[in-house]
């Protein structure tokens, strides 16, 4: 595949502070930038932040979306922002290469303005 082919844009609803409370329990990570807000100011970070594996799993949830009969293989991100309450986060994607029956590929998780909060890569194949 010489060219790359672009994926659906999708966009999730906008992040609220429930939501992170809510992550918070479900994931175990409790520190408290992620739920207090004036722990996050005097952390110097301006109010709660998101976890970053929350917005990867916005990532993790596009890929089937995607990729309906497909089977993950490999996924790995690397965080390059913060998100915090407000935000909506728009999930890009495209292919770059197909070989041996696998597509390897990069998503992008930004908010509306186009601020990068983490690049995937990711592979998946075909299920039987």
């Amino acid at each position: 595949m010489g060219n790359s082919k672009e994926l659906e844009v999708i966009q999730f609803p906008e992040i609220t502070h429930i939501q992170l409370v809510k992550y918070a329990g479900a994931s175990g990570d409790f520190n408290p930038i992620h739920t207090v807000e004036p722990f996050a100011v005097q952390a110097g970070l301006g109010g709660v932040i998101a976890h970053g594996m929350l917005v990867m799993g916005f990532i993790g949830e596009s890929i089937p979306k995607w990729f309906e009969n497909y089977a993950i293989k490999k996924f790995s991100g690397r965080f390059k922002g913060m998100t915090k309450p407000g935000e909506k986060i728009v999930i890009s994607g495209h292919i770059i290469e197909e070989r041996a029956g696998r597509l390897f590929c990069i998503a992008r998780a930004t908010n509306v303005n186009g601020d990068v909060k983490i690049i995937a890569k990711f592979e998946v194949e075909k299920e039987l």
